[in-house]
């Protein structure tokens, strides 16, 4: 059943009372960077019609976003070009400003009557927010769209397992899978004296910022925007979901949806995602088996994030886990690599370094690989400690779908978060571990390799 009402749980008032005095209602479009199944922007629409004013959406472009280089802010770019024609067919000004993001909507909530915010997780988009929420003395709605349960609503505790949060969000499941109606809104706003930065040339954009340039864009693979992200979930429901589960751990095949880079940008929403699988008319089986990553598996890292305030630092490991790989730290290694031998796909594996080539060149790695590719870290590292570092760092600066919760979840996943206890063995205690001969066993490796070969033209056997 299609709605334009947005529930309440994935509302967070952070301020209530009658409108300021002023010419528009705000909403900080920062983290969900699309014109459509927004929930917040819906809200920020009827917030504005229920007002009797105009909606301005603004975004703050800041040159420094951590650990973003020229690859990120490419998609992002192209995803920014993309919502600003969206809103414009919707009549609703959007505003893109270069600077600190908080300041930028600091400045733009002066004249504004009300103030919506859409919801971020990770620290400093949080310490952003709560610099508005501080300034602006009006009414302030968070809504959390990024998502398909809200995290409180799933639990109010971190949680250990896929096993323990799973039966939490299959409760909720029916409640929150729902398709969003846009609202269309009462009075234009594209006409608002409100300056910005002209988006419409991603390019010239990108070659004004003052952004590290060390990782190049990947344009030609991959694309940001709303269009693209449509344009990868038709791909997937037509041509790989009907299979999805035999081969989603098959790296030779390309039997993936490549959403996730979308899902971290905000380009698509999880839900729209969901319900389109749940209605392509592909078997339960894999339906289901696709629905268990898109939304229990993901949205456990956003329970992650949000209950573990040190998500980015090894101390937030399981007690377990920490105490068996310090028991092995001084485990004799057959190889120990450096950081840049590493990053730059230098090493005895071909099928590692196959996976590093494909996050250097492409900005993308299939996820079984990325299973292997940060076990292997860890034999090849002196230290666990330095083993997380360097795992994290890697995957932050080429994965497009890097820096965000599942960047941290999974990454800890790889060192025993989520995880149990296993047989024990040398360099990983109890940590599970992967060997190429499991993945010999399992997969195709060796036609990976000639895949990534031909896509990167690296040289690999």
């Amino acid at each position: 059943m299609a709605s334009g009402l947005i529930d309440d749980a994935r509302v967070q008032h952070h301020r209530v009372g009658d409108p300021k005095p002023g010419d528009y209602v705000l909403y900080w479009m920062q983290a969900s960077v699309r014109a459509e199944f927004n929930h917040a922007l819906e809200y920020a629409v009827q917030e504005a019609n229920s007002i009797g004013c105009r909606l301005l959406v603004v975004f703050g472009l800041t040159d420094d976003y951590p650990d973003a280089s020229e690859r990120h802010y490419r998609f992002l770019l192209d995803g920014l070009a993309d919502t600003a024609t969206g809103l414009a067919q919707r009549s609703i000004k959007f505003v893109v400003r270069r600077g600190d993001p908080a300041d930028v909507a600091i400045e733009l909530a002066g004249d504004a009557r009300a103030v919506v915010l859409d919801r971020g997780y990770l620290r400093h988009q949080r310490a952003w927010r709560n610099r508005l929420i501080e300034r602006f003395d009006g009414p302030i709605a968070e809504i959390e769209t990024d998502v398909v349960v809200p995290v409180a609503t799933v639990s109010q505790k971190r949680e250990y397992a896929a096993r323990t949060i799973r039966p939490r969000i299959h409760r909720h499941l029916a409640d929150f899978l729902v398709e969003l109606r846009p609202t269309a809104i009462d009075k234009k706003s594209l006409n608002l004296a409100v300056d910005g930065i002209d988006v419409s040339d991603p390019t010239s954009v990108l070659d004004d910022l003052d952004v590290d340039r060390s990782v190049p864009e990947v344009a030609e693979r991959f694309r940001g925007g709303t269009h693209q992200a449509r344009a990868a979930l038709r791909r997937f429901l037509d041509e790989s979901l009907p299979i999805y589960d035999e081969n989603r751990n098959q790296p030779h095949t390309d039997e993936v949806s490549y959403l996730s880079m979308y899902l971290h940008y905000g380009h698509i929403s999880p839900v729209a995602c969901a319900l389109a699988a749940l209605d392509s008319g592909a078997p339960k089986s894999q339906v289901d088996s696709f629905i268990e990553e898109l939304i229990v598996r993901r949205e456990l890292n956003f329970n992650y994030v949000t209950y573990e305030p040190d998500y980015d630092k090894y101390s937030a490991l399981p007690e377990w886990a920490r105490k068996t790989l310090a028991k092995h730290t001084d485990d004799e290694r057959e190889y120990v690599y450096t950081r840049d031998e590493l990053e730059n796909s230098e090493t005895h594996d071909p099928y590692w370094n196959a996976a590093m080539s494909e996050m250097r060149h492409t900005g993308y790695m299939h996820n079984y690989m990325r299973m292997y590719w940060g076990k292997k870290i860890i034999e090849w590292t002196n230290t666990p400690e330095y083993a997380y570092r360097t795992t994290l760092y890697l995957n932050n600066k080429h994965l497009l779908d890097g820096r965000d919760p599942n960047s941290y979840g999974n990454v800890a996943w790889v060192f025993g978060l989520h995880d149990r206890p296993w047989q024990e063995r040398d360099i990983f205690g109890t940590v599970r571990y992967m060997a190429a001969s499991g993945l010999e066993r399992k997969t195709d490796p060796e036609a990976y390799v000639r895949k990534i070969e031909q896509r990167t033209g690296a040289t690999l056997f």
